[in-house]
């Protein structure tokens, strides 16, 4: 009898293509289907040529391929997509049988999902899988969620071919239903943060200090070996560094920035939960705006604002946005961790903020050696509230606090934009505020709506109503804290 494969994946796109070699590396023998049958054969005899495959040309025969419990992957386009497959393949499975998304799905669904599997008899696991093509062919960041019973049955599978930092795999089980796609959403919003501040920082450097591509190369590889030691940090010097007919080929490409909808949705998901996701909010904003290229031209030629000029000590200004280009990393990452605490109460789930920090450690887009202080952080005390409250980040706040001030200021009085680098000071601002002017705000609510207040002087949850103009009644409206 033939040998059954130990996993199966739909799917053979770019990223398929590479996890399913990287499964077949490490030993295990993986079926594979696409809904445009001709990628199996031209895979199995391309890439996956002499390798340990298991063509099939239709769910039947993809299913009918499969150990027991039968384990199948799709990689296929979030949304229509991925339910459809699911009920196409529902009909051959059997009790105990796992469905996995490794796609970009948005977490809602992937609750609804669980439950209308699990309903049939059979396990669902959402995970997220960071890292790109590279990521998927040598070792991802995979974040897996859905119904806890499947995840002894593809722990090996996953763990094998996920990342590894310090001999520790960059995958762990993170929760019941969404949770794993929810945590790949956050890690997504903080991408956004990380490349837009990155890009701030480049604004300035080539705007305002007058630097060409060479120089921001030599920059960014110098950051590069310090505090900011990075995927993002390192791609930024490569492409800093890549050059076209002997010109930085950074400079030829349009100032319109794509988007997938992962970061509106972590934007979205803090909007709903009442979490201050500023510097993400910022970075998809700012996405938004680039996207208005043409527009922006018509502007540029209508309104005006100060013409960047520096004096000063350059060496110090290049040292004063790296401050701000780590203190806003680091407000980034505690808007994101407070995100996840809320997600956490909101649905119930028991999250290990430590673990996903290690998850994100290597394999995925935002690796970096600062993660490993988001680890050690939670495990001295695993209820931290804001990661800002943890000793080495006040330390790192502390220190570069002046500097980051000085590059907001200085980006200010240009005219650089800075969306992002500023809401972080800002947020840290207010964080940082034993009283904000709030009470002026509930104080309009009160007079137009009659909203209600509280007061310093009364116990906390006792509401009261003022008749402000004298010409209104007594009634008070329903008091809601949003």
């Amino acid at each position: 009898m033939e040998k059954l494969a130990d996993i199966g994946l739909i799917g053979l796109a770019v990223m398929g293509e590479n996890l399913v070699l990287n499964m077949e590396r490490n030993g295990y023998t993986v079926a594979v289907y696409n809904r445009t049958v001709e990628k199996v054969d031209k895979f199995v005899q391309g890439r996956g040529k002499g390798k340990k495959f298991i063509p099939a040309h239709s769910i039947r025969e993809f299913v009918n391929a499969l150990q027991r419990p039968r384990k199948l992957m799709m990689l296929v386009k979030a949304g229509k997509a991925v339910d459809d497959f699911i009920d196409q393949l529902i009909p051959f499975l059997e009790p105990g049988d796992i469905i996995i998304d490794g796609g970009n799905s948005h977490f809602p669904d992937t609750i609804r999902r669980t439950k209308y599997v699990e309903s049939k008899g059979f396990l669902f696991i959402g995970t997220g899988v960071s890292g790109g093509e590279e990521g998927a062919l040598n070792g991802p960041s995979i974040m897996p969620g859905g119904s806890a019973k499947a995840w002894p049955h593809v722990k090996p599978i996953f763990q094998a071919i996920s990342a590894k930092v310090d001999g520790l795999p960059c995958c762990d089980w993170v929760g019941n239903d969404g949770a794993g796609h929810f945590v790949k959403m956050v890690h997504n919003g903080i991408e956004y943060g990380d490349m837009q501040l990155i890009c701030e920082a480049y604004q300035i450097m080539k705007s305002l200090l007058g630097m060409d591509a060479a120089e921001m190369h030599k920059v960014f590889e110098e950051w590069n070996k310090g505090d900011l030691d990075s995927y993002l940090i390192e791609i930024t010097r490569d492409i800093l560094g890549y050059t076209e007919n002997g010109e930085a080929l950074v400079e030829k490409i349009l100032d319109t920035a794509g988007q997938k909808g992962t970061g509106k949705w972590t934007a979205v998901s803090a909007l709903d939960m009442g979490i201050p996701l500023t510097l993400i909010g910022e970075s998809v904003f700012a996405r938004c705006l680039s996207a208005q290229k043409d527009e922006r031209v018509i502007a540029s030629k209508i309104l005006t604002g100060p013409k960047p000029a520096f004096s000063g000590d350059k060496k110090q200004m290049i040292e004063d946005i790296r401050q701000a280009l780590y203190a806003s990393k680091i407000i980034s990452y505690a808007q994101g961790y407070a995100l996840l605490r809320e997600a956490a109460k909101e649905y119930g789930w028991t999250l290990n903020y430590g673990e996903i920090a290690q998850m994100w450690r290597g394999g995925c887009i935002i690796r970096s050696a600062f993660l490993g202080k988001i680890t050690d952080a939670f495990k001295t005390n695993h209820d931290l509230i804001n990661l800002l409250l943890d000793p080495f980040f006040k330390g790192k706040i502390d220190a570069a606090q002046s500097g980051w001030r000085r590059t907001v200021s200085a980006a200010f009085n240009n005219g650089i934009p800075v969306p992002a680098f500023s809401s972080a000071l800002s947020y840290y601002d207010g964080y940082r505020s034993e009283r904000l002017p709030a009470n002026l705000l509930q104080a309009q609510r009160d007079y137009f709506g009659a909203h209600t207040y509280e007061r310093t002087d009364k116990p906390r949850g006792e509401f009261f109503h003022t008749n402000w103009t004298g010409r209104g009644g007594d009634t008070a409206s329903t008091t809601y804290s949003v």
